[in-house]
């Protein structure tokens, strides 16, 4: 028989452990996982020169509900007639690498289609006017090429003589222009001297290693094209479309391949989508031109691609204003995101 204060010392002891159990603190949820941010997609046009790719270009925009940047090249507000009204630093009247509109019905069609891309919350961007290569420009000439674009912008149906100008137009041309891509993506100090002087607030010509984060320096909050792997040996190659092309076919036309390149085109594309998607989720930007190269391989590739991700409940394929003035509007989703 047990010894009864044996008994008695166990009873105690099993109380004390009752009694200690019973006032523990109750274990500890594990910490919640942070919700990963969003991917941004950033998907911009430069030159924005053809009137069947604008109206593409925004047809797939209300497909997907993605909102795209136009870099507008200002000559292709100028008819043949008009072209003088344009002169580029150290050039003569009515210079341009790319020509002008070919005609002022041109000129209404493609201002037409700005209007109905601004209304639909698309960016408007510069890439400046004639297209020249700005790398030894200095900052007087580059404030002469901004110039040139928002008094071109601002004036363009008094300039071409096309009514009725729309309410609201010059104060959209004033204000609302807001980011810049250099032709050729080609840079120097002076530019970035003067483009928040010109009243810029992002600039887009920049390339990087990989996606990144935008950095803001000086007030200008500076974009790169990310360099992907691409093709069989997963190179890296600029996310642009004229990059591919010369990738794919030394910049010459090989329409006989046009589908082979337009899926290593969006292989590339979604690839460099999912490194990201499944990663960090640093915004990803892509940058197209309106000329059709290898029989429109790559707006193929680019419809694909975006048919499939901008749709996606964790994507968004917004314009780079719309990522610049996200911070600004108290929306903390974009800095998360990238």
């Amino acid at each position: 028989m047990p010894h009864p204060f044996r008994v008695l010392a166990l009873s105690l002891a099993s109380l004390a452990g009752s009694a200690a159990s019973a006032f523990a603190d109750p274990p500890k949820s594990p910490e919640p996982i942070p919700a990963k941010p969003k991917q941004i997609v950033l998907i911009s046009f430069d030159s924005a020169r053809e009137i069947s790719q604008w109206q593409r270009s925004r047809a797939l925009a209300k497909r997907t509900g993605a909102h795209f940047t136009y870099f507008l090249s200002c000559v292709f507000l100028l008819s043949p007639e008009t072209r003088a009204e344009y002169i580029a630093p150290g050039k003569g009247a009515g210079k341009s690498n790319i020509g002008f509109a070919a005609s002022k019905q041109e000129v209404a069609d493609r201002l037409e289609q700005i209007r109905l891309a601004a209304a639909e919350g698309h960016d408007i961007g510069s890439h400046a006017c004639g297209h020249f290569d700005g790398k030894d420009w200095s900052k007087t000439d580059w404030l002469a090429e901004f110039g040139a674009f928002r008094h071109i912008l601002e004036n363009a149906y008094a300039i071409n003589s096309v009514s009725p100008e729309p309410p609201g137009w010059r104060d959209f041309a004033r204000h609302a222009v807001i980011g810049f891509r250099a032709p050729y993506l080609s840079t120097d100090k002076a530019l970035y001297e003067a483009l928040p002087e010109a009243g810029f607030q992002y600039d887009a010509s920049g390339v990087s290693n990989g996606p990144a984060l935008p950095p803001t320096k000086n007030g200008t909050t500076r974009f790169a094209l990310p360099q992907i792997p691409e093709g069989p040996k997963s190179k890296p190659v600029v996310a642009m479309d004229y990059n591919l092309y010369v990738r794919h076919s030394g910049g010459y036309e090989m329409p006989a391949k046009a589908d082979e390149f337009a899926d290593r085109a969006y292989q590339a594309f979604r690839g460099a989508f999912d490194a990201q998607y499944n990663g960090k989720r640093l915004p990803l930007e892509l940058g197209f031109h309106f000329t059709q190269m290898n029989g429109g391989t790559y707006w193929n590739a680019l419809e694909r691609f975006a048919g499939e991700v901008c749709v996606m409940q964790q994507v968004e394929c917004i314009s780079l204003r719309d990522y610049v003035e996200r911070p600004r509007a108290g929306d903390r989703q974009a800095m998360a995101g990238g």
